[in-house]
Parts: structure tokens; C-alpha cells; sequence
């Protein structure tokens, strides 16, 4: 206690709460998450949505680490929250210049900042964590050599920045599967990280979650514009709240109640391998498959909303954006659930392959009728998973 009052990191309880200065970090996440859709802008491009893709493995990254911290020790007290604010600080920073993350605006040097930030945010991170588990020289020594790792990634990174195009994009993907690897590495040979409230851990990604979930209603809204007082158009964007309605209880009232519940079940090794497997991997292509479901359902109402457009195909990008976001979703909750259950029934996977299926007839049909075909879609998946 004397060392809480001084600034010291006090542990986290098994009963923790996610606090709100936790979920305001997660604002700034989510505001990251949009500005990687302004990254990919109105032409999406196979090279393009694989840019896209490593900025939110930074993003996402960046998250994962902030919420393992959270579940070990306060967030919100004393020096610890100097420390997240700091993060909090250079996150926004990095998501501010991601529409230009390479190539250089006048005055900005978009890829060198958006490098350094993630650095700032890595160094900060680790900092904290070892002077969180002063008392565990284990546990001390192991997030060291995760550190040596994590120092590997960043040699590649700033590279990556400097040189720019394709050289870029190859360096920064080996730079985050020299993290990765590294931290699959440390946490299978020395034992997995320890985690102190299972139920603070899952309450963690829920929130972002719904509210990434969120962001996909707010790409409606951009996309519908001031063509929203058109019967067609209002009509395609509550099918597009069907499509997010769908996801959200294919989460919310399917999958996490039973990962949630296995996770507290679970003890030593086993409940430490479901938080880092269950929630921390298998969330990322969740978190992708949503990102993706909203660049397109915003192309899609803005090819609804134009003036002439409505009776043209969708086209292939946007109706990848939708249909592969849906199959990315369902596939990440299909191994949320078989990571944190140990089974999964089998119509989940056909539920994961009906979007993949149905793309080429999205990509042939007008934007109205691609976002009900794949609302039709979801809509049975969650029928299928009531009975």
C-alpha cells in the first residue's frame, strides 16, 4: 500500500472491472482504426489492403500489449498512468499520420513518425511491465528476452520507413513476425504470461469489440451522405445495421459467453494459453474482418446513394471488402471458440465458407443487393447457432 501511494504499481484483483480510463485508451485506438480506413481510401487495392493489414497488426499489437499490462497491474494510478498516457499520446500521433504511412506529406515524414511512435509505444510498454513484476525475477527475465525481440523488429522498421515502397512493406511484414515469433517463442519455451483476472481480461476485448463494431455504423452514416433520404438508399443502410446486428450477436450472445466461461474454469498453464491464444491471437482477424465489413459497406452505400449507380455491379474490391471481412470475422471466431472450448461445431465452418462462396455473385450485383445477399447470409448463420 505505501508503495500504491507513491506511485508504485498496486496488482490487479481477480474481480478487477475494465475502468473507464481503460476504455478511453480504447477510443483511441478505434480512432486509429478509422484513419487506417482513410489509409485505404475510396480504391482499394490487393497491395493496398496488405498495407492496410500490417498497420492494423501494429495497432493491434500495440492494444495487446496495453491489455495484458492492465491485467497485472492499475492502469489508471499513480506512474503507471503516466506511462499509458504516454502511450496514449504516441498511438495518436501514429494514427493521425496513417493516412500517409508511405509515403511523405509536405513538412511530414509519415513512415519514419509512424515507426518511431510504435517504438515509443513498445519502449513505454515493456518499461512499465518490468517494473510491474519487480517482485518475479522469472517473470522479469523472460519479458527482457521478449524485449530483445521486440529490439530485433524495430532494426527492420525503421528501414522499412526510410527506404519506403515495396521495400517498406516487405520489412515492416518481417518486423511483426520478428515480434510475433519472438513472443510465441519466449512464452512456449519459458511458460506462458501470467494472467490475473480472467474476467477483466475478457471484458477487455469485448469493449473493443463493440466498440469496433461501432465503427462500422459510423462508415454507413459517411457513405449514405445526404443520399440517406432515398427510400433505396435508407433501405441498404438498415440492412447494412442488420449485417453489424449479426456480428454483434455472434459475439456477444454466441461466442464469448463460452469463451468467457472456459476461461474461468481454467487454472495454471491452460487459462494463461486461452488469453494468449483465445484472445489475443484469435481476436486480430475478428478486429480485421470488421475494419474490412466497413470500408465496404461504406463504398457499397456510396455506389447506392449515386446518382446512376444503384443498377451497376458492386465490383470485385468492395464486395471482397465485404465478403472476405465476413469470412475473416467468422474464421476468428471459429478459432475464439475451438481455442477457448477445445470444440467447435462443424456448421461453423460452414458458416465461414458460405461468404467466401457467395462473392463472386456479390461482386455481379448492385450494391443494395450484395450487402441483403450477405445480410441473408448472416442472418442464418445466427439462426443456425440458436438451434
Amino acid at each position: 500500500m505505501r508503495r500504491s501511494r507513491r506511485g508504485g504499481p498496486r496488482p490487479v484483483t481477480g474481480e478487477h472491472p475494465a475502468t473507464p480510463f481503460e476504455i478511453f485508451f480504447d477510443l483511441v485506438f478505434v480512432f486509429a482504426l478509422t484513419r487506417i480506413i482513410a489509409f485505404l481510401g475510396h480504391a482499394p487495392s490487393p497491395v493496398r489492403m496488405g498495407q492496410g493489414l500490417l498497420l492494423l497488426m501494429l495497432l493491434w499489437f500495440s492494444w495487446s500489449g496495453y491489455a495484458w499490462l492492465g491485467n497485472r497491474t492499475r492502469t489508471d494510478i499513480g506512474w503507471v498512468r503516466v506511462g499509458a498516457l504516454v502511450e496514449m499520446a504516441a498511438l495518436f500521433v501514429a494514427a493521425l499520420v496513417m493516412p500517409d504511412a508511405w509515403h511523405s506529406a509536405p513538412g511530414v515524414d509519415g513512415p519514419l513518425i509512424l515507426a518511431l511512435t510504435y517504438i515509443v509505444v513498445r519502449v513505454v510498454h515493456l518499461l512499465l511491465y518490468v517494473w510491474s513484476v519487480s517482485g518475479d525475477p522469472d517473470l522479469r527475465a523472460r519479458i527482457g528476452r521478449f524485449g530483445l525481440a521486440s529490439a530485433l523488429s524495430w532494426l527492420p522498421l525503421l528501414l522499412g520507413a526510410l527506404l519506403g515502397g515495396a521495400a517498406q512493406t516487405g520489412l515492416w511484414a518481417a518486423a511483426f513476425v520478428i515480434e510475433v515469433g519472438g513472443q510465441r517463442f519466449v512464452s512456449s519455451s519459458r511458460g506462458g504470461w501470467p494472467l490475473h483476472s480472467p474476467g477483466h481480461f475478457a471484458e477487455r476485448h469485448g469493449l473493443v469489440v463493440i466498440i469496433t463494431l461501432g465503427e462500422s455504423l459510423i462508415a454507413a452514416g459517411v457513405g449514405a451522405g445526404a443520399g440517406v433520404a432515398r427510400p433505396a438508399v435508407l433501405v441498404t443502410a438498415l440492412t447494412a445495421l442488420a449485417v453489424t446486428v449479426c456480428l454483434w450477436w455472434l459475439y456477444f450472445e454466441s461466442a464469448a459467453p463460452a469463451a468467457r466461461a472456459a476461461l474461468l474454469r481454467a487454472t495454471g498453464e491452460r487459462r494463461d494459453r486461452i488469453a494468449s491464444d483465445a484472445y489475443s491471437l484469435a481476436h486480430l482477424p475478428m478486429i480485421v474482418g470488421i475494419i474490412s465489413l466497413a470500408l465496404g459497406v461504406e463504398r457499397a452505400l456510396e455506389r447506392a446513394a449515386a446518382d446512376g449507380l444503384s443498377g451497376y455491379w458492386l465490383g470485385w474490391p468492395t464486395a471482397t471488402s465485404l465478403y472476405a471481412g465476413a469470412v475473416l470475422f467468422l474464421t476468428g471466431r471459429l478459432l475464439f471458440v475451438r481455442l477457448s472450448t477445445g470444440t467447435a461445431p462443424a456448421g461453423q465452418l460452414v458458416a465461414v465458407v458460405a461468404p467466401l462462396a457467395a462473392l463472386p455473385v456479390g461482386s455481379l450485383v448492385p450494391a443494395e443487393a450484395a450487402l441483403a445477399l450477405l445480410a441473408a447470409l448472416l442472418v442464418g448463420t445466427v439462426v443456425a447457432q440458436r438451434r
